[in-house]
């Protein structure tokens, strides 16, 4: 662990996590794409530089949590173990790829707002919990809201 080297990447979910299990435990796979964006004063516009690509696998508690939380699109920010793999594709080309084994994940909140619901406890064997109430879209948050500070006037 002390050797590892740590990286925080923020960018979009190209597809839905896909879980799998791996001796017992769950664990889901996402691709990351992170596109630096830098102001070029001559042109005085925004330009996006190349976009990076990372492979990201989350296990046990994590990947079930990514798999209920986490759609295409989204804006995440991932904190984890960056490792390099090399291997020679179809075409006879050596490709280097980075991946990140996370330690966590989360939305990304300067894209946008979300809200946090806790893990249930882990029930002991053969006891059902109770699931957890679904999550209240952006609009019907507002509407919510504004229904209440209306009865309050």
């Amino acid at each position: 662990m002390s050797n590892d080297t740590m990286v925080t990447v923020q960018g979009w979910i190209a597809a839905d996590p896909v879980i799998r299990s791996v001796g017992g435990f769950p664990v889901a796979n996402f691709r990351v794409g992170c596109t630096p964006r830098r102001f070029h004063r001559g042109r005085q516009e925004w330009v996006d530089g190349p976009t990076a690509w990372y492979s990201v696998s989350a296990w046990r508690v994590l990947a079930a949590n990514c798999e209920r939380s986490l759609k295409k699109g989204d804006p995440v920010i991932v904190h984890g173990r960056l490792q390099q793999r090399s291997y020679v594709n179809a075409g006879g080309v050596e490709v280097v790829a980075l991946e990140i084994e996370a330690v966590t994940v989360g939305h990304d909140l300067t894209r946008g707002f979300d809200s946090f619901l806790r893990s249930p406890a882990r029930e002991p064997a053969g006891v059902v919990s109770t699931p957890p109430e679904p999550r209240r879209e952006p609009d019907a948050v507002a509407e919510t809201e504004a229904t209440q500070s209306v009865e309050a006037a």
